[in-house]
């Protein structure tokens, strides 16, 4: 049990890594830019995405259209404080938000940022890996499982965490090009 756990969890951490890199912008337009944005709305904060649509006409606007019209204002404000870099304007009905061209600092910023998203990835990758092994040496400890099928499972669960956290590598490595360019 301790290998299918810890690829569940290294799996999913992969995916959150994989989900907070689609969030920070390049120079294209992208519905995934707000996914981070929390609008208090009905008495809570909710995504964007459960409030409007968000749709991307060109490379470099996004346009959002609130299911309830009396939301706009609350919607606009939230995406003004999300801290993204992005000035929406409101003309009642939608909202458009262009998406200015990265200059070299914010580039840097985004690059770092990415960094550390990265190192979350993969301390929780470890962290999946310190969980499993700890199963394994109990179980070693209790002879559940012989000292040669431990050992297997250990180097089996070290070769999940190097491959998972080699992925997010090349997530980072890839995405990292990808704010670069220009």
């Amino acid at each position: 049990m301790p290998l299918e756990d810890a690829k569940q969890h290294m799996a999913d951490a992969l995916e959150a890594v994989r989900r907070e890199f689609a969030s920070v912008r390049t120079g294209k337009a992208t519905p995934a830019l707000l996914d981070t944005v929390r609008v208090d709305a009905y008495g809570s904060k909710m995504a964007i995405n459960q409030l409007a649509t968000v749709g991307t006409p060109e490379a470099t606007l996004l346009v959002v259209q609130p299911f309830d019209k009396s939301l706009i204002a609350d919607i606009e404000r939230a995406i003004l404080t999300a801290d993204l870099g992005l000035n929406p304007a409101n003309d009642g009905n939608l909202i458009r938000i262009p998406i200015p061209p990265l200059n070299e600092e914010r580039r840097k910023e985004y690059a770092r940022l990415l960094h550390k998203m990265a190192e979350e990835g993969r301390i929780s990758v470890r962290h999946a890996r310190k969980v499993a092994n700890d199963e394994i040496k109990m179980l070693m400890s209790e002879h559940e499982i012989g000292d040669d099928q431990g050992h297997r499972d250990l180097q089996a669960v070290q070769n999940m965490t190097d491959e998972h956290i080699g992925k997010i590598d090349e997530l980072v490595e890839h995405k990292e090009k990808e704010v670069m360019a220009i």
